[in-house]
């Protein structure tokens, strides 16, 4: 996905109440246009509300429709890979 689109699904994440973003740059050694500047969109929830939550699925699946789908990566795999 190109760094724009991260740029307005963090944007839009984070008008909903009790949600922060972090995009992770990527991390791969070797320039090749074809591979997204954005490893990653880190969402955080400070707040454990499931109308939160359900309103960050709403906005995931919006973008999901136009841009692919998105891969679920847990916090651990992500400590491991750097």
């Amino acid at each position: 996905m190109p760094l724009a689109v991260y740029r307005e699904v963090a944007a839009h994440l984070c008008l909903v109440a009790g949600v922060q973003t972090e995009l992770l740059a990527q991390q791969s050694q070797r320039f090749d246009y074809n591979l997204s500047q954005v490893d990653s969109l880190q969402i955080d929830y400070t707040d454990n509300d499931p109308s939160c939550r359900a309103q960050v699925q709403q906005i995931l699946a919006y973008y999901s429709d136009r841009y692919g789908a998105w891969e679920t990566v847990e916090p651990s795999k992500l400590e491991t890979q750097g």
